[in-house]
């Protein structure tokens, strides 16, 4: 069993999911139909990129849906740029000494130049003017992850932990995160690092998931068959993070990535009412990160 599903208030054999949208404010997609979201029930959680163009949009449209009662968004933290035709770069600096930029000037468009060339202070101060950001724009701030997972490294990872505490937020983390470790082609010193820092966190009984699942951005069919045989999956007793990308099918979107399908399809995913009834039959309990945040807060 999951130790914290007790501190939500849930049984030992719950099976609960945030449903969570990522990318929020990425690009003008992203916010089209995300009042339409809130209003399906289903989603439970969204993340905000503030280094993107359009995260002024994202966090006016924001502040109107501020009294929605499902309204729970938190930082989508930020160090990678991975289109061609789409870019944008840290809200902190412009020094290349930094390590976080590229030859463009834009952040690097993949993790691992990230973790080679960022400094850790850059970083720090680059993660702390995003966080700040949103909380500058009137938002309440519910939780914090990461873009690309580009922090799941043990250079990044204690800044990630350090800003979530300092904070009062939950941070997305597994409680085993062995799955995620044999994806990001560490060097067998680093595997054994980031599981230490892992072990340890969840030894301070923090709120850390059991699983996660994206939902696959290389295909667009079946969406609700791969919700249903993945929720089928999940065990009792067990937190899971459920991602997805929703967007509207727009001329932008479809301009700068060929995994626009995808992310249309997560729209019509959970917009679906159909998506609703399948967490209905197989007894999902959906939570949100505002519900772990204010968990954590209560017992600190």
């Amino acid at each position: 069993m999951n130790p914290f599903l007790s501190r939500l208030n849930l049984s030992k054999d719950a099976r609960a999911v945030v449903i969570h949208a990522d990318d929020i404010g990425m690009n003008y997609a992203t916010l089209a139909a995300f009042p339409d979201l809130l209003d399906a029930g289903a989603l439970s959680s969204a993340s905000v990129m503030t280094p993107c163009p359009w995260f002024p949009g994202a966090a006016a449209m924001l502040r109107e849906l501020s009294e929605h009662p499902r309204l729970d968004v938190g930082v989508h933290l930020t160090l990678t740029s991975e289109w061609d035709a789409y870019r944008w770069g840290p809200l902190s600096t412009r020094d290349r000494a930094s390590g976080l930029l590229d030859r463009e000037g834009y952040f690097h468009r993949r993790e691992a130049d990230v973790w080679r060339r960022a400094s850790l202070d850059a970083v720090e101060m680059e993660l702390r003017a995003q966080i700040e950001a949103a909380l500058d724009a009137g938002l309440d701030i519910t939780h914090l992850d990461s873009h690309m997972g580009a922090l799941f490294h043990p250079r990044l990872l204690p800044i990630y932990i350090d800003l979530a505490r300092e904070y009062g937020l939950p941070a997305f983390l597994m409680r085993s995160d062995a799955e995620h470790i044999q994806t990001r082609n560490l060097q067998k010193d680093e595997v054994q690092a980031l599981s230490a820092i892992v072990q340890d966190l969840d030894a301070r009984a923090l709120p850390l998931f059991d699983r996660f699942h994206v939902m696959d951005l290389k295909t667009h069919e079946k969406r609700l068959e791969e919700a249903r045989q993945t929720l089928m999956s999940l065990p009792p007793g067990t937190m899971t993070y459920l991602i997805l990308h929703p967007a509207q099918d727009t001329v932008d979107l479809r301009a700068f990535t060929d995994d626009w399908p995808a992310r249309v399809a997560d729209l019509q995913l959970l917009l679906d009412p159909a998506f609703r009834e399948l967490l209905d039959e197989l007894g999902i309990t959906i939570i949100s990160m505002k519900s772990l945040r204010e968990a954590m807060r209560s017992s600190a």
